[in-house]
């Protein structure tokens, strides 16, 4: 099978999307795997281009290869994600091919799409959205059966904040965790300490040392609200951080394959995410 235009090519990456897109909870959704008898369901928070770059439900297509999982994939944006055009200025697939000079003239051409983007996207109306979705499959999903939640970028913060204490709901006169355990992939706009001091699942973190737009100091700032926390003689749950590099942003999705590093970065996110979702899901 031919690979699809725009995909990332690879060992993980590469052919076409094999699931289907169908309405979930009230989104758009891309749905791969197990829908019969599934392990556990994992949630996809995609970067800021959602379902029109390939990249991502090739993921999700990785995450339901082993058969065990169902993946949701849905359309947090509702039909409004970043243009891919804008996709290529500012992450582009093989950083080397840009010139400095272009790669700054088009980041400006493209700002004002972003921005007006941003505006559009703000986080409160950005968290319900997510919220809303997980508690209605929290809900509509049986108790023995674990939920996981995978972000990446723009969709890191809110697979963290899934994972929060003040997010729990209430399922059969009980009080749950929205999903069950959380990996958070080159996670953007995080508040800290606001978004991980009171995390109440497992969660693992993927940061790179050349992220130019989350910045590795991230990484020691939650090491260190965490450390705080236990020093005072709270909880925390069981937490990793993965170091990649380079780790250029957006090297969990749009790494460049053909280069041995970035390949190392694609693959590596994607054996963290399974290993960790083995273990708790």
């Amino acid at each position: 099978m031919e690979p699809c235009d725009g995909c990332i090519q690879g060992t993980i990456h590469e052919g076409q999307p094999q699931g289907t897109e169908d309405m979930v909870h009230g989104l758009n959704t891309y749905v791969v795997g197990n829908r019969s008898n599934p392990r556990a369901i994992v949630v996809m928070y995609s970067d800021i281009f959602g379902l029109l770059l390939p990249n991502n439900k090739l993921i999700a297509d990785a995450y339901a290869k082993s058969g065990e999982y169902l993946v949701y994939l849905p359309d947090f944006f509702k039909g409004d994600p970043v243009p891919l055009k804008v996709a290529d200025l500012m992450i582009p697939v093989d950083a080397t091919k840009q010139s400095t000079f272009a790669k700054y003239t088009g980041l400006l051409a493209s700002m004002p799409t972003f921005l007006m983007w941003m505006g559009r996207h703000k986080h409160a109306s950005t968290d319900q959205v997510c919220v809303e979705f997980l508690q209605k499959l929290r809900r509509d999903t049986p108790r023995g059966l674990k939920i996981g939640m995978v972000g990446f970028c723009w969709g890191g913060r809110y697979a963290v904040r899934a994972g929060l204490a003040s997010n729990a709901v209430e399922v059969g006169g009980e009080k749950v965790p929205l999903v069950d355990a959380v990996v958070a992939v080159h996670p953007s706009n995080m508040v800290i300490p606001a978004d991980i001091e009171a995390l109440a699942v497992p969660t693992s973190f993927g940061w790179g040392v050349e992220d130019s737009v989350v910045s590795f100091d991230q990484k020691a700032k939650v090491e260190e609200t965490h450390a705080r926390a236990v020093a005072a003689g709270g909880k925390v749950p069981v937490t990793e951080h993965k170091t990649y590099k380079p780790g250029r942003h957006g090297f969990g999705v749009r790494g460049n394959p053909d280069d041995p590093a970035e390949r190392a970065c694609l693959e590596g996110t994607e054996k963290q995410v399974l290993d960790w979702f083995q273990r708790w899901l």
